[in-house]
C-alpha cells in the first residue's frame, strides 16, 4: 500500500503536524488524516514506496538478453570502448553513455554484457563492480583501470587510455594477421591441388601402368604407394593436425607441460622473435598504461602477468612480483629473469629513478611493435622462396615419377 508524507495542524491545539499514513489513494489519506482531527496542509507520496510502486513495471520493461555462444570480440570491444570514451569526454553520465551503446548495439554477448551492467549500476552498484560481473566482455585489466579511473574521478581520461591502448594491440594483432595471409592462402591451394592430384590423378597412371605391365622405378613406386594411402586413409589428413592441437592444448594445461611448450616456442627461428617480442610489447604497454591510470605496482604486474599468454613470461613475472614486495626495484628481477634485451631493463632502470615508469614502459612498447612489424615482413619474405621451392620439388618429384615409366612404355612400344 502507498505510503504518503503529510503536514497538518491539529484543530485542537494548533500544533504542526509532520507525519506519515498509508493509504490506497491521496483523497483517503486526506479523510483517515481529517477524522484525527487534523487539517492538511501538505501531503505527498513518499518517493521511496512510489519507486518501489513502480520497479515491477521497470522490471518488466527491461530488455531480456539474447542466447549467445562465447565473449565478446577485440574489435568490438575496442570500438565500444573508443565509443564510450567520446560520450564520457563530452560529458554525459555514465548511465546515459552505456543506455546509448546499448541501444544501438546488435544482438549479441556485448549488448547483453551491457544489459547487465546497465541493471548493476541501476541497482546500485559502481561501473568497475558491473563490470567485473560481465567476465566475457571485459577482463580484469578493464576492469582494474576503471576501477582506478573511479577512485581518482578522471573516468574519462583512463577510458581514452584504455582505448589507446586496445588500438594499438589491435592494430599489431592485424599486422601479423595481414602478413600470414598470403602464406596461408598459397599452403592452402597447394595442399588442396596435390592432395586432389595424390587422390584422383595417380591411381589413374597407376591402373595405366598395371595393365601394360610396366616396371615401376623405385621413386614411381613410392609415389604410388603414397597415394594409396592418401585414398585408403583420407580422412586421417584433417585428423593429424587437429590431434596436435589437441594433443598441445591438453599439454599446456599442466604448468610444466605448457612452461616447455611455451619455451621450445620461443626458440623457434624467426617466430620465436615474434612471439616474445611481441609478448614483451603487450605486456609493457599493458604495465604502462596500469601505473598511469594509478593501479598499484603490485597489482599491475599481476594483471600484465595474466595477459602474457605465456608460461615463461608468467613465471619471470613471479619472479619480478615477488622481489618488488621484497623492496627491490623493478629493473634488478628483470635482469635476472633474462626474457629482454638490456636495452629494456636500461630503460626500465631509468623510468624508475626519473619517476616515469609509465612513459619508459610505452616506449619499450613502440619499439617492440616495430621491432614485430620488421619480423614480421622478413617472416613473409623468406616464406615467399621458401614457398616456391617446396612447391617445386614437390611438382617435380611427381612429374618425374610419373614420366619415368611413361617414357619406359613408349620405348618399348616403338
Amino acid at each position: 500500500m502507498p505510503v504518503f508524507q503529510y503536514e497538518a495542524m491539529d484543530n485542537q491545539t494548533g500544533l504542526e503536524i509532520k507525519d506519515q499514513i498509508e493509504a490506497e489513494t491521496e483523497d483517503h489519506a486526506q479523510q483517515i488524516i481529517r477524522e484525527k482531527g487534523f487539517f492538511v496542509t501538505r501531503i505527498t507520496e513518499k518517493v521511496e514506496r512510489k519507486k518501489e510502486a513502480k520497479a515491477p513495471e521497470r522490471r518488466a520493461a527491461r530488455k531480456k538478453t539474447t542466447f549467445t555462444i562465447g565473449g565478446v570480440s577485440n574489435k568490438k570491444l575496442t570500438t565500444f570502448t573508443r565509443q564510450l570514451s567520446t560520450l564520457q569526454d563530452a560529458g554525459l553520465p555514465i548511465l546515459r553513455s552505456l543506455r546509448i551503446l546499448e541501444n544501438q548495439d546488435k544482438p549479441g554477448p556485448l549488448k547483453n554484457a551491457l544489459i547487465g551492467v546497465i541493471e548493476d549500476i541501476e541497482s546500485g552498484n559502481t561501473l568497475s563492480e558491473a563490470m567485473a560481473k560481465q567476465p566475457k566482455a571485459f577482463d580484469n585489466l578493464y576492469v582494474n583501470m576503471v576501477k582506478a579511473g573511479e577512485a581518482g574521478g578522471a573516468l574519462e581520461i583512463i577510458l581514452q587510455r584504455l582505448a589507446e591502448f586496445k588500438e594499438r594491440s589491435m592494430s599489431l594483432r592485424r599486422k601479423v594477421q595481414g602478413a600470414m595471409i598470403y602464406p596461408c592462402a598459397v599452403i592452402t591451394v597447394a595442399t588442396l591441388i596435390v592432395g586432389f592430384i595424390m587422390y584422383w590423378i595417380i591411381p589413374k597412371f597407376k591402373d595405366i601402368f598395371i595393365g601394360f605391365g610396366v616396371e615401376l622405378p623405385k621413386i614411381t613406386q613410392v609415389l604410388i604407394d603414397m597415394s594409396d594411402m592418401v585414398v585408403k586413409y583420407w580422412f586421417l589428413i584433417p585428423v593429424i593436425p587437429f590431434s596436435m592441437w589437441l594433443l598441445i592444448k591438453i599439454i599446456k594445461k599442466n604448468k610444466t607441460g605448457a612452461y616447455i611448450i611455451d619455451r621450445i616456442a620461443l626458440k623457434l627461428p624467426i617466430l620465436g622473435a615474434i612471439i616474445g617480442k611481441s609478448t614483451v610489447a603487450r605486456t609493457c604497454r599493458t604495465l604502462g598504461t596500469l601505473i598511469a591510470s594509478g593501479v598499484p605496482i603490485l597489482e599491475a604486474l599481476s594483471i600484465a602477468r595474466d595477459t602474457a599468454g605465456n608460461e615463461v613470461f608468467r613465471k619471470a613475472f613471479d619472479h619480478i612480483h615477488a622481489s618488488i614486495r621484497e623492496g627491490e626495484t623493478m629493473a634488478v628481477p628483470l635482469r635476472e629473469t633474462r626474457i629482454v634485451d638490456d636495452l629494456v631493463v636500461n630503460m626500465v632502470d631509468v623510468g624508475e629513478e626519473t619517476g616515469a615508469l609509465d612513459n619508459m614502459l610505452y616506449k619499450v612498447a613502440d619499439v617492440y611493435d616495430e621491432e614485430v612489424s620488421v619480423l614480421v615482413e622478413s617472416l613473409v619474405s623468406l616464406l615467399e622462396p621458401i614457398m616456391v621451392v617446396v612447391l617445386g620439388l614437390i611438382v617435380g618429384f611427381i612429374v618425374i615419377a610419373l614420366f619415368m615409366p611413361l617414357v619406359k612404355l613408349l620405348n618399348d612400344l616403338s
